[in-house]
């Protein structure tokens, strides 16, 4: 479902320009470097996922993509608009264009569901305060929360609640672009379930594209075009996952074609035959 917001209308995208560009980024921490010279395109209407081990920079790859974090060499294009180059009235349009789901879902704890999903229609339009609250709770809606959720506080959800609550928060401004941080993080292998399939659900429905953080394996085989591997301070593979199951690489043989990542496998080829697929644990 696409609702008209009364602000300015978006740049749009030239065939062939990626949503996501980055070029020979470089990240650091004083003396200590994350990324040494990442690149990474991400398609328009593409699911991709990013993995790597503890360490490897992953959210922090996220935080520069989002602005948070200035890159210390290389390029970050987002919409086809590099970020260093951008003024204050650019950026803020480009923001309208995104939503963000962190992995604590960072709701504000003294906000109802309702309010907290407000609050970038605050921040970002004119509409009066009664069309606010109608589109939040379809927003609410949307991401299968009841109705009585939207005047709960987060203390009052549940943690799959909180997730979806900070999705339609993500969703306020019908965002063409869609960062995910450990979705699945803390949920149980229902919870998670259902909540890939919500993601998928929404990608197909609103012509998402979606950039997730994720270390569930079970996600990548079940909503992912292509995966990004982080690994030695560079993105060592971009494949979708039958592919990157060929790979010599020690890291991501290990990842895809250990234990959880057979399972994984099997799990989503039983659901491609009917058979249903059941989450690791």
């Amino acid at each position: 479902m696409s609702l008209e917001f009364d602000i300015p209308e978006n740049e749009e995208l030239e065939d062939g320009v990626p949503v996501i560009e980055v070029r020979g980024l470089v990240s650091k921490f004083g003396s200590n470097v994350v990324h040494d010279g990442i690149d990474l395109t991400v398609r328009r209407g593409e699911v991709l996922g990013v993995v790597g081990g503890s360490g490897s920079g992953k959210s922090v790859l996220l935080n520069t993509l989002i602005g948070l974090k200035a890159p210390d060499g290389g390029s970050v294009r987002l919409f086809g608009r590099d970020l260093r180059r951008t003024s204050n009235r650019q950026w803020d349009d480009m923001e309208r264009r995104w939503g963000v789901l962190f992995q604590s879902a960072a709701l504000f704890s003294n906000l109802t569901v309702r309010e907290n999903v407000a609050a970038p229609m605050v921040e970002h339009t004119r509409l009066s305060k009664g069309e606010i609250r109608r589109l939040a709770d379809v927003k609410i809606a949307l991401v299968g929360l009841p109705p009585e959720a939207a005047i709960k506080r987060p203390s009052e959800l549940s943690g799959g609640m909180r997730k979806r609550a900070g999705l339609a928060r993500a969703l306020a401004l019908d965002p063409e672009l869609l960062f995910l941080d450990e979705p699945t993080s803390g949920l149980d292998p229902i919870g998670a379930a259902a909540f890939d399939e919500l993601i998928k659900d929404l990608s197909d429905s609103l012509g998402l594209t979606v950039f997730m953080i994720t270390h569930d394996i079970d996600s990548l085989y079940a909503i992912c075009d292509r995966v990004a591997v982080l690994a030695d301070k560079k993105i060592v593979a971009v494949a979708p996952i039958k592919e990157l199951e060929k790979s010599d690489h020690p890291w991501i043989r290990e990842y895809f074609l250990g234990p959880r990542g057979r399972a994984a496998e099997h799990a989503e080829g039983g659901a491609r035959s009917g058979g249903g697929a059941t989450r690791g644990a």
